[in-house]
């Protein structure tokens, strides 16, 4: 039975890291659900109320920091709302019409085309913007997987 949750716990970690290139996958429940297999096949003891004030700062942590760094990076170059919402689009959809590399093609193409044809913006504003949506994507992508691996190595202190 340890094996089958210890498995069930790394297939939840796992899965959660897929949440980096495919949007749609919820990362951060999903280490959620690892650490709550553990509570509730090996109990709940190592797993105190300061390792649950960590995770949560974590998981808070996670949601902010996608709107954050690129809303950052879109709005550094002049990106307008139309643009963020296209960038939007373009993460959801991109991953399942291209795998991998559709993560980073739509958003860009997506943000370019809207402040090309809704903002009236010249190309150079418009690749430009594009490429702060590509950056702002692997920005978001490194900070978030940093801190989902903090979160893994916080679990594994407190249970080891």
């Amino acid at each position: 039975m340890t094996i089958i949750l210890w498995s069930l716990i790394a297939v939840c970690f796992l899965v959660a890291f897929a949440g980096l290139v495919y949007p749609v996958i919820p990362s951060a429940p999903l280490l959620i659900i690892g650490f709550l297999i553990y509570g509730f096949g090996f109990g709940f003891t190592e797993l105190t109320v300061s390792f649950w004030v960590i995770q949560a700062i974590f998981v808070i942590l996670l949601f902010t920091l996608d709107y954050l760094v690129s809303s950052y990076t879109v709005d550094r170059r002049g990106g307008s709302q139309a643009a963020k919402i296209a960038t939007t689009v373009g993460l959801i959809a991109g991953p399942f019409i291209l795998p991998g590399i559709g993560l980073l093609i739509f958003p860009f193409v997506f943000a370019i085309l809207t402040e090309k044809i809704i903002s009236k913006k010249t190309w150079k504003d418009s690749v430009s913007i594009g490429i702060g949506t590509v950056l702002g994507i692997l920005s978001s992508a490194l900070l978030k997987g940093i801190a989902m691996l903090l979160m893994i190595v916080v679990f594994i202190l407190y249970v080891v």
